[in-house]
């Protein structure tokens, strides 16, 4: 197998509605040897092929895409769409026999398209055209949607269509990011594995686009605009909702609050009282947790994140002294970012926060819930996070502090507490649901339970270097003791994304589940009650607690987390690799750049 090295030079991050995934920084360094290495072991298809993954980003998509077929013994190349100079000379180096894009912005040189079937994966049904698909399909409550594989043509989204995938939409209204992430990639996955196999399939004609046919019931539709977007706020909840959660991620939705022009996001239903009642739409009538709450024409709506300039912030933070006079909400009123709940011998600590970032603060309300969840006579402690699940450390929060070095140590620090509390809970085993990706910290917390369950979606990237960063989340302790010390090396120096059956193969997870991300949630849950009730349960307690009094005679956990934070220092405070820089280009957004090259 030829086998390619590639560096992606990148100045930010995800784009929450396309890149939840890592890579999360300025530089990301990656072998694709280190995946097809493994893959090779597992050659599903009698026909391997030559496959070129044209993307404009190497988002969450592009990751799964990319692992299913390396994992199907494909040879696969990835090029970063919009430099046409580079994806000639990669076309003739390569020569693919196939070229899927799997998330694209730019037009593909006709020259591409021309010379090799070129197959765009589309997030719209049949007939669909047009860059705001999902923000249209949420604005408009659209009750059935679709992906599309189309072959590449002169008009955009017209050309001849190779399969399709149709889903429900959830009716109560869908946030664009999750959409993008859920139904939509899962949906494009499958398409992708039946371009290839038709892609083999001797005398296989794409269908031509027409609008005549039955099921062609998409339709050619504009970019959306603010215009488009707009609201006003004694329109009713459900308005409100959906087109804020259309943008969600980006660009969102320019509004006024508290006198003051900002772009909403991350909007929750939300409850108020007869006082809250009295007052005119638009008015922000409580806070909680980072979120405010503000009157619709019918009821209320949490908005958790918004953006005055650069920065995507909690709510809170960015109207600040112009809350004075708001209260804070004496119970939820509809927003909660973590929950706990017990189910006879199980108890389930939910923690649910937007793009999976994890602030200083809301380490602290996750530290105290787990005190609570450990303090309780169950027998298993399941740990869910969100779609994603975790991605660490707060990188917009720490950016925009007044010191934020000083921020990023804090907040190093909170996570820390946080998984310490999960490694050091003996009198219960802790299961772990992954349903979404993690990426960074976000994978290291996890792996402190004593089971990791993941959703066959999932996509794993246990690594920091991409943002310049050693680690900490004590992961020198939890990811040798489960892949060893070798394989621990290869994951956080390589740093190539791992699928959940890999992640699986080499010990970083325990178990891998399929369904969306609700009936995975049901199968771990019941997974956990068997764990809870089995007659081996004891003996499965008393192994936990001998292994952590073994592993702390042999080096205590203490020290494991000082040796990290020393590394941390000099990263953090004396930004020895270039963190701050990775950080700023992370949340301010600067576009990617993929190139050929040596991994550092």
């Amino acid at each position: 197998m030829v086998v390619e090295r590639f560096v992606l030079e990148s100045t930010d991050g995800p784009q929450e509605h396309a890149r939840t995934a890592c890579p999360r920084g300025h530089r990301f360094v990656a072998s694709i040897e280190a995946l097809t290495r493994t893959s090779q072991a597992t050659v599903a298809d009698p026909q391997p092929m030559r496959i070129m993954l044209l993307s404009s980003a190497f988002n969450g998509l592009t990751q799964r895409v990319w692992i299913e077929l390396c994992a199907a013994g494909h040879e696969v190349t990835l090029q970063q769409a919009g430099d046409d100079d580079a994806l000639r000379a990669a076309m003739a180096r390569t020569r693919p026999d196939l070229v899927i894009c799997p998330f694209l912005r730019e037009r593909v040189p006709a020259e591409v398209w021309n010379a090799c079937p070129t197959i765009v994966i589309h997030p719209g049904p049949e007939g669909d055209r047009g860059p705001s698909s999902l923000d249209w399909a949420i604005m408009d409550a659209e009750p059935v949607w679709g992906v599309t594989a189309l072959q590449a043509a002169q008009e955009l989204d017209a050309g001849p269509i190779w399969a399709s995938r149709a889903f429900a939409l959830n009716p109560d209204v869908p946030r664009k990011s999750a959409l993008y992430n859920g139904p939509v990639t899962d949906a494009a996955v499958a398409l992708v594995h039946e371009v290839v196999d038709k892609a083999i399939t001797p005398g296989f004609v794409p269908q031509p686009l027409d609008y005549t046919r039955p099921g062609v019931r998409g339709r050619a539709r504009p970019r959306a605009h603010q215009g488009d977007r707009g609201f006003h706020w004694s329109d009713t909840t459900e308005h409100v909702l959906r087109r804020i959660r259309a943008a969600d991620g980006a660009p969102g939705v320019v509004t006024r609050l508290c006198g003051t022009s900002v772009a909403v996001f991350d909007a929750h239903r939300g409850r108020v009282g007869p006082a809250a009642r009295a007052t005119e739409p638009g008015t922000v009538v409580a806070r909680r947790h980072g979120a405010v709450l503000v009157r619709t024409g019918d009821g209320a709506i949490w908005l958790g994140h918004l953006r005055e300039r650069g920065h995507k912030l909690p709510a809170t933070t960015v109207l600040a002294d112009r809350l004075a006079d708001v209260p804070e909400a004496e119970d939820d009123a509809g927003y909660r970012e973590i929950g706990y709940g017990r189910d006879g011998p199980v108890g389930i600590l939910d923690f649910r926060f937007y793009n999976g970032a994890m602030s200083t603060g809301q380490c602290g309300r996750l530290l105290e819930a787990l005190r609570y969840a450990t303090a309780q006579d169950t027998r298993v402690l399941l740990l869910r996070g969100g779609l994603p699940f975790s991605n660490g450390i707060h990188l917009s929060v720490i950016d925009a502090a007044a010191a934020p070095a000083g921020e990023a140590w804090d907040n190093i620090v909170a996570i820390d507490d946080v998984c310490e509390k999960i490694i050091t809970c003996v009198d219960q085993l802790v299961v772990c649901s992954i349903a979404g990706s993690a990426g960074a910290g976000g994978v290291m917390l996890g792996l402190g339970a004593d089971r990791v369950v993941l959703r066959a979606a999932a996509v794993l990237n246990p690594h920091y270097r991409t943002m310049g960063l050693y680690g900490s989340e004590y992961w020198t302790y939890v990811l040798p003791r489960r892949v060893g010390a070798r394989t621990a090396g290869t994951l956080t120096t390589d740093c190539v994304p791992l699928g959940a059956t890999h992640a699986a193969r080499i010990g970083l997870a325990d178990e891998v589940f399929s369904g969306d991300p609700d009936a995975f949630e049901r199968v771990v849950e019941r997974y956990a009650h068997r764990l809870a009730v089995t007659a081996d349960y004891p003996l499965l307690l008393a192994g936990k607690q001998e292994r952590r009094a073994a592993d702390e005679q042999r080096k205590p956990l203490g020290s494991y987390r000082r040796e990290e934070l020393v590394e941390m220092s000099a990263d953090i405070l004396e930004d020895r690799h270039g963190f701050a820089s990775a950080r700023h280009g992370f949340v301010t957004k600067r576009r990617p750049r993929l190139t050929a090259g040596t991994a550092l």
